[in-house]
């Protein structure tokens, strides 16, 4: 097993240089980067040239840029243009800037953002609570009600009560997570009928001067909305696999051999059946995790107001913030790789008699 996590490990480095070349290549052919962002607000705000340019006494039409790349920047001084293009590093060719950031990130220094004043670590340490709430409580919820409900349904299959639950968990799954966001808006968040939950944010004004119980529900009555919205589309997947996974388990012969023997049908289904079951779908938590962590935070947080790491990936790629596209590429990218790592662990944890290298070998 040693060997095969060397292994994988390995794979990580050539998969993340892979991912950042191809990520950095395609973003030297989209128009708008960030000098293009800068001259669009110097031709918005002209009180704001001088922080750049150093003065307004640069603001000479004599030395008008007309035949500058930028789209927009007719108008402003070619030595501004070249200040900002040195700024932000677009003086030197690409793959100069693309090995400089790749030496960077060997010491995990990502940068600064451009817009922020900010470190990209510190950026993201910032937003990362807000994400981990959303996706840490999503995959528990949906866990701790799919995997009774799936064994239930394999017990019962065929039943009435199959049926209409299928149906129920089918039907929350095609609901589109952003509309069911907004209807416990409108439901729940005073839209238009109860106002029981806040509107947005995770914690009240005030927070810091409450006790710990106060803190406590303060947060979980914050979360509740947000958490629903991000959990309506897990429970299908979820409810179903370990329904499927207990039906063929039920169907092999060591389990009408353990019925044969007199076991009660309870010590059968959880005595034996559940151990192999649930390898598939305990197995793929952390992958599940990371599901909910990057897929719908975005919507979710922008309906719901809460500054995570969705909004900030957004914000940064509208706004052309490179450091923290790509350092936030890369720290998600190795995230993944590593999470994929951690669930062919949990099938060896669950299931010991996993090898991956005799698989391999």
């Amino acid at each position: 097993m040693g060997a095969y996590i060397l292994r994988r490990l390995l794979l990580v480095i050539p998969t993340l240089i892979g991912i950042l070349v191809i990520n950095f290549t395609l973003v030297q052919f989209v128009p708008g980067g960030p000098v293009e962002q800068v001259i669009a607000k110097m031709q918005g705000e002209g009180d704001a040239f001088s922080s750049f340019a150093g003065g307004a006494e640069n603001l000479t039409e004599d030395t008008f840029g007309s035949d500058s790349k930028y789209l927009g920047a007719r108008g402003l001084p070619k030595e501004f243009i070249e200040e900002l293009e040195k700024e932000f590093g677009f003086d030197k060719p690409p793959l100069e800037r693309f090995l400089t950031m790749m030496g960077n990130y060997l010491t995990l220094d990502f940068g600064e953002s451009y817009f922020r004043k900010i470190t990209v670590i510190d950026l993201v340490l910032e937003k990362m609570p807000v994400s981990i709430t959303l996706g840490l409580w999503s995959t528990l919820i949906a866990y701790m009600v799919s995997i009774p409900l799936g064994i239930r349904k394999a017990v019962h299959d065929g039943t009435p009560f199959d049926t209409w639950t299928s149906g129920a968990i089918i039907v929350a799954y095609a609901i589109p997570g952003f509309l069911f966001a907004i209807l416990l808006l409108v439901l729940f968040a005073g839209g238009s009928y109860w106002r029981i939950f806040p509107l947005r944010g995770l914690t009240s004004d005030g927070w810091e001067n409450l006790s710990l119980i106060g803190k406590i529900l303060d947060y979980f009555w914050h979360i509740t909305l947000p958490v629903l919205a991000s959990t309506i589309s897990a429970f299908a997947t979820l409810t179903l696999l370990t329904k499927n996974s207990f039906l063929d388990e039920i169907k092999k012969h060591y389990v009408m051999t353990a019925r044969a023997k007199g076991l009660s049908e309870k010590r059968v289904l959880y005595g034996h059946v559940f151990r192999n079951a649930m390898l598939i779908v305990i197995a793929g938590f952390p992958a599940v995790f990371i599901g909910v962590f990057f897929g719908g935070s975005l919507i979710i947080e922008t309906i719901f107001s809460l500054d995570g790491l969705g909004r900030l990936g957004f914000e940064a790629a509208v706004a052309r913030d490179y450091p923290v596209i790509f350092g936030t590429l890369f720290i998600f990218g190795l995230i993944g790789l590593v999470v994929g790592i951690l669930s062919d662990l949990m099938y060896v944890v669950v299931d010991p008699r996993i090898d991956f290298e005799r698989r391999e070998g």
